[in-house]
């Protein structure tokens, strides 16, 4: 695992940083809040370590900003003295997706993170792109270029489809499987469905994503990758 931890106090730092290296796993370190939320946000770990008390920016703080301003999904083990509800509560609150209070065994907070990464690996809860275009299935907010997109919901599902199986061309009864199951509707609603998604995604943008294989289905795939 790459993991982050984010913590000020270098003794416990230190015996985490020393136990997940031996382990195997490839750690990052920052004392404080405003570090540890700018690594974070500009590199992918597969979970965080986060000590809810931190100089320049709290726990709880720090967990609110990668999820809501940063939009982040990696899984954050919550660190903490505190053991009350309320404390608890507000770390959950934030965006933390497990707790530990001090002092803790450190097999426990490896196999926590094990549990939380698996959990994070779950096929559709990740952040989706290709090219410009994001799709964060938890929240279902489209955006191409910083710009915000509305769909509906089965626009959404052919989206997700489609980008997740960006590397191939997805036939249309896979298409019409994935959104209608056995029960297709009589009408050629695909097409229809297909001409509103082309729309929402491409028209307003220089560069199309999407594309028509005739007689097969559909590609979305980034212009790299042609």
């Amino acid at each position: 695992m790459r993991i982050l931890i984010i913590e000020d106090d270098k003794g416990i730092t230190s015996i985490l940083q020393d136990f997940f290296s031996d382990k195997g796993h490839v750690v990052s370190v920052a004392e404080d809040g405003i570090t540890g939320l700018h690594l974070a946000v500009v590199n992918d770990y597969d979970a965080i370590v986060l000590d809810l008390m931190l100089p320049g920016m709290d726990g709880v703080d720090l967990c609110r900003k990668l999820r809501h301003e940063a939009r982040k999904n990696t899984p954050v083990l919550m660190l903490t003295a505190r053991d009350t509800l309320p404390e608890k509560l507000a770390g959950f609150n934030s965006g933390a997706d497990d707790y530990v209070v001090k002092p803790f065994a450190l097999q426990e907070i490896e196999a926590r993170l094990q549990a939380l990464t698996r959990r994070g690996a779950t096929p559709g809860s990740a952040i989706i792109q290709v090219a410009d275009l994001v799709y964060d299935p938890l929240t279902r907010r489209v955006r191409r270029g910083g710009v915000d997109i509305r769909l509906a919901p089965v626009e959404l599902k052919i989206l997700a489809l489609l980008m997740r199986e960006s590397h191939r061309v997805v036939a249309r009864d896979e298409i019409e499987a994935v959104v209608w199951g056995k029960t297709l509707p009589e009408t050629d609603s695909l097409r229809a469905h297909m001409h509103t998604l082309r729309n929402a995604i491409d028209r307003p943008f220089d560069v199309p994503l999407l594309h028509t294989i005739h007689g097969i289905g559909y590609r979305l795939v980034s212009p790299d990758a042609l």
